[in-house]
């Protein structure tokens, strides 16, 4: 009898360890089935593209190792003010050390811990300045996106190169001791000789190369999971993706999920729907910033009727009205912020524009109004000259209709709604009009010259 309750007791014993390991097979294989997929969301953070983007740089910010610190200081205000996300140039050190703005990677481990390329800060800051910055912004429920710039490199020593047959500057020897690279890892090589396009004379990475693939984002310790899981990256900009396949963003991506967009510079509608589809991400819409330019630097607010990336496929548009490449919108630029922020996409703002040089008190409200009332289709009412009138349809919610006017007057206009009999009010406070809908939903609305005015249910 006592040897049978032994042999009952030591069952039940492997039962439970079984019954255990299968559990924690259970829980490591739906742990992975996350990592996989790119829903991958820290818990506490808004969901990215609920609210706006913050660019939190801009070219040749001030150095000397503080951008950081400063950064730092701004997170609560712009959680409160309705950003979701914060996007930071590029992080690792690069070839003019503390001078760049990291767009010439040279160390993608250094973040600013390693004495080579002239510093061991980075422009911006040291490692732990960017942790405690990242910390911060995920404190206040912020993501933080990457500025990954993974189509070439800078900085390498040279090297006799079978493939060339010359010297190339090709032979990296990171002090971080990570992805040392050699004439193999860029174009040309033994696999082919250029990928679809090549930057500045620098490098030019192949990631066909098994080797490249593993270090930027298969292997544990790769570029994409240790931004991940050690720094505490949420999410991805992919520079200059004209220079490689779209399949490399899309494999990123189902490696180690996150957010993501790419810098497709290109103004054709068609080819960043194109894009966005062989990539499975985003695109920032500059079929929608051109068509911007022409419609408030042209002053002919008709262009706004052409086709842009929001209109064929608002899910991975990413619209802007100026970015540290490019700020060509000057003259009506808070317009322009005016239009991205109640019509479809995921808007971004310019770090500049918000914090220097443009009203933050009116740009605050145009994002309040965004994550508040900006929901739904759009239908455009109205577009010549001077004026443009569009509606978003509303989804859960009453929606808006925004009244843009580029003219020195003020300017009325009778508008159908989708409201009856409804008292309505401008959410900009702009007009002091609070009229009602008639049954058959039209009201007469109004806008301030060179101004906006956007309508919704008092």
């Amino acid at each position: 009898m006592k040897n049978l309750k032994c042999i009952g007791i030591a069952l039940l014993l492997l039962c439970l360890f079984n019954c255990n390991n299968e559990d924690l097979s259970v829980e490591e294989e739906s742990l992975q089935k996350k990592e996989n997929t790119n829903d991958f969301q820290r818990a506490g953070l808004k969901p990215i593209g609920e609210g706006v983007m913050m660019q939190a740089f801009y070219w040749d910010v001030p150095g000397g190792g503080n951008w950081w610190n400063t950064l730092d200081t701004k997170m609560a205000d712009w959680s409160n003010a309705g950003i979701d996300a914060v996007w930071l140039p590029p992080v690792s050190k690069a070839q003019n050390g503390p001078f760049s703005m990291g767009y010439d990677p040279f160390d993608y481990f250094d973040f600013g811990e390693y004495n080579q390329m002239g510093s061991t800060e980075t422009r911006f800051g040291s490692r732990t300045e960017l942790t405690n910055m990242i910390k911060t912004a995920h404190d206040n429920g912020l993501s933080v996106i990457a500025d990954i710039v993974i189509n070439h490199n800078s900085g390498g020593d040279s090297e006799s190169n079978a493939y060339t047959g010359g010297n190339t500057w090709t032979d990296f020897n990171p002090l971080s001791g990570n992805f040392n690279r050699s004439s193999t890892d860029f174009h040309a090589n033994n696999i082919h000789s250029n990928d679809t396009g090549a930057f500045g004379g620098f490098p030019d990475l192949c990631h066909h190369q098994t080797y490249v693939q593993d270090w930027l984002w298969k292997n544990p310790n790769s570029v994409a999971k240790y931004y991940r899981d050690v720094i505490g990256f949420d999410g991805w900009r992919f520079d200059y993706v004209k220079g490689f396949e779209p399949w490399v963003v899309k494999d990123w991506k189902n490696e180690v999920g996150g957010f993501s967009v790419g810098e497709y510079w290109d103004s054709n509608v068609s080819t960043l729907d194109w894009w966005t589809g062989a990539a499975e991400v985003s695109a920032f819409d500059f079929a929608c910033y051109y068509k911007m330019k022409d419609a408030f630097m042209g002053n002919d607010l008709a262009a706004l009727n052409d086709n842009m990336l929001w209109k064929q496929n608002a899910s991975k548009a990413v619209t802007f009205v100026a970015n540290h490449d490019t700020d060509e919108i000057i003259n009506n630029k808070i317009l322009a912020y005016a239009y991205i922020l109640t019509h479809e996409g995921y808007p971004t703002i310019f770090y500049r524009d918000y914090e220097e040089w443009l009203n933050k008190e009116r740009l605050n409200n145009l994002i309040w109004i965004h994550n508040n009332l900006a929901s739904g289709t759009t239908t455009i009412l109205h577009a010549d000259t001077d004026e443009y009138i569009a509606k978003r349809n509303g989804s859960g919610g009453n929606g808006l209709v925004v009244y843009i006017n580029n003219s020195n007057s003020w300017q009325e206009r009778w508008i159908e709604t989708n409201w009856s009999n409804t008292v309505i009010k401008d959410f900009t406070g702009h007009s002091g009009w609070e009229p009602t809908t008639q049954s058959g939903k039209w009201v007469k609305i109004q806008a301030p010259p060179k101004s906006y005015s956007v309508w919704s249910v008092k």
